[in-house]
């Protein structure tokens, strides 16, 4: 069985390309359009991140191309980017990143939360490692029905002796699972780690069985 990708290691592009502080702004525009990104890392010294640069960066030039905007106290920053030559000028900075050993979900909790499409991958000390997209983290839907289902079977209903009468299947990435399930009131608890489960697209439960039976208390002589 193929282990489940669910570190942002396992799904990031290793080979990242990345500018220069002093980079100017046609330099990047020309490597978004050859890498097909984008956004940019900024480095400085031997790698480490010191910003982002994006096509939102890049845009005010062309919304104020007619208009010269006043670049006065208390400007809004799209009017300085627009005035912007360099990456040092143009970039967010600190850049939003993850580190490589961040899980799937926690990249793509980062990207929604920040709006960002793209996360520089960084090291404990900030140096660039590689960079991991929206696309990247859709790797995870890529795996097989074969695969999902064995990886349930193996790492979910092999530690809960209750679902020895389970049964699975996948089709499409949505995994059903029916049969007999001992304790009905661990179908919560089922349901939550198949979809814990990278690649998983949806669950359905169509098992049977009982509520746990309340201990019962000794004869009392």
């Amino acid at each position: 069985m193929t282990d489940s990708p669910s570190t942002v290691s396992d799904v990031m592009t290793h080979t990242a390309v990345a500018v220069g502080r002093h980079a100017a702004y046609k330099e990047i525009v020309e490597l978004m359009d050859q890498w097909k990104v984008s956004a940019l890392p900024v480095v400085e010294g031997d790698g480490r991140v010191i910003g982002v640069v994006s096509e939102a960066d890049l845009l005010p030039k062309e919304e104020f191309r007619t208009d010269a905007p006043t670049l006065g106290e208390g400007a809004r920053p799209d009017l300085w980017k627009a005035g912007a030559v360099t990456a040092g000028e143009l970039m967010s900075s600190p850049a939003v990143t993850v580190h490589p050993g961040a899980t799937v979900a926690e990249a793509a909790r980062i990207m929604a939360r920040r709006r960002v499409k793209r996360l520089p991958v960084v090291d404990r000390v900030g140096m660039l490692e590689g960079v991991v997209s929206r696309s990247d983290l859709l790797k995870v839907f890529l795996r097989t029905d074969e695969d999902l289902a064995e990886d349930v079977r193996r790492h979910v209903l092999a530690d809960l002796p209750a679902a020895v009468g389970v049964e699975v299947s996948v089709t499409d990435g949505v995994v059903t699972l029916s049969g007999e399930l001992r304790d009905r009131r661990l179908v919560p608890l089922l349901a939550k780690a198949v979809r814990a489960v990278e690649g998983v697209v949806d669950i359905r439960v169509d098992l049977t069985g009982s509520a746990a039976r309340p201990a019962q208390r000794g004869r009392e002589d």
